[in-house]
């Protein structure tokens, strides 16, 4: 989870000296952890800083792929004016967890990838043999992969309300139909990828999903949709080891699916119903989930990681 800060314009940059002018966020990784969107007690120490490591290596992947841009200006907290820091807040308080970011209008559709069948996919398949109004195949099992990767939209809602899966048809509805067919084929790209990535080094990206806004600060107040908020994160895809990938039930992971286990059995113990407060989480899950978490950083930067020790 994030909280984001708007960033003042420095001293004699544009802007500087007018409120609300501000292009920029400062995005900063928190350890809060939060399923079935519900914030858990108990936070993840390090969860932060392992975030914002992989989603800026992602946001740069994405730029440097062409497909489209993206929100990232930084990591670097230089990049925010000394005049922005108050009280006890210390430039030292954002190292490795902050991405200063441009400011964008958020197109209110998230846009949903999947590769395989699984969460509130492999749900709806059960029920009706389609997800989000794309018919598939009968006779899938959970977790199978997919002939080709869908795209599945569905609505962004505030948090503590539950975002809800609905057809492209609807989508276009909702923000129009050339945003929205140019949106579906950068996600599709992007998924695939980044899929190509993944598994070149032993991961499946099973789904993901991705955010677009507008940037506040397009010439004109217009300007094409480029990629906000984190991507390909543990937080925002599901990630599977393929070594063990066995399609027919659940998968080991290395996203929070691993909380998300363990918050259902207690849900299935009678102890849990998913409303809020959420209930505290054992040292030994907390310990389980930040390795999983610190293990897929490692093996999809591993290359970036020597190339800066070279």
């Amino acid at each position: 989870m994030r909280d984001i800060y708007t960033v003042p314009s420095a001293e004699g940059e544009p802007g500087s000296g007018r409120a609300g002018s501000a292009s920029r966020l400062l995005v900063v990784a928190t350890d809060r952890i939060s399923a079935f969107d519900v914030v858990m007690p108990t936070p993840i120490p390090g969860k932060g800083r392992i975030l914002t490591e992989l989603a800026a290596f992602w946001l740069r992947f994405i730029e440097r792929s062409g497909i489209c841009g993206t929100h990232l200006l930084g990591t670097d907290p230089g990049l925010v004016p000394n005049r922005a820091f108050v009280g006890s807040t210390l430039r030292e308080d954002l190292e490795g967890r902050s991405m200063i970011v441009r400011a964008c209008s958020v197109i209110p559709v998230e846009c949903v990838v999947r590769g395989y069948l699984e969460g509130s996919g492999w749900k709806e398949y059960q029920s009706t043999g389609m997800v989000c109004g794309v018919r598939l195949a009968a006779g899938l099992r959970q977790c199978d992969r997919l002939a080709e990767p869908i795209f599945t939209p569905a609505t962004k809602e505030e948090l503590g309300r539950h975002d809800e899966n609905v057809t492209f048809a609807r989508a276009c509805e909702l923000v129009g139909k050339p945003v929205m067919e140019r949106l579906r084929d950068w996600s599709l790209a992007i998924y695939r990828a980044a899929s190509e990535h993944a598994m070149q080094r032993g991961i499946i990206i099973a789904d993901t999903k991705f955010e677009f806004g507008i940037p506040l600060d397009a010439p004109g107040g217009s300007s094409d949709p480029i990629v906000i908020d984190e991507a390909l994160t543990p937080d925002s895809s599901r990630f599977w080891p393929a070594q063990t990938y066995r399609p027919g039930g659940p998968q080991a992971s290395y996203d929070k699916q691993y909380v998300r286990e363990y918050l259902e059995g207690l849900v299935a113990r009678g102890q849990w119903d998913k409303s809020p407060p959420g209930p505290p989480l054992p040292g030994e899950v907390v310990a389980a989930t930040l390795a999983k978490y610190r293990q897929a950083l490692d093996i999809l930067t591993a290359d970036e990681r020597t190339k800066s020790t070279a």
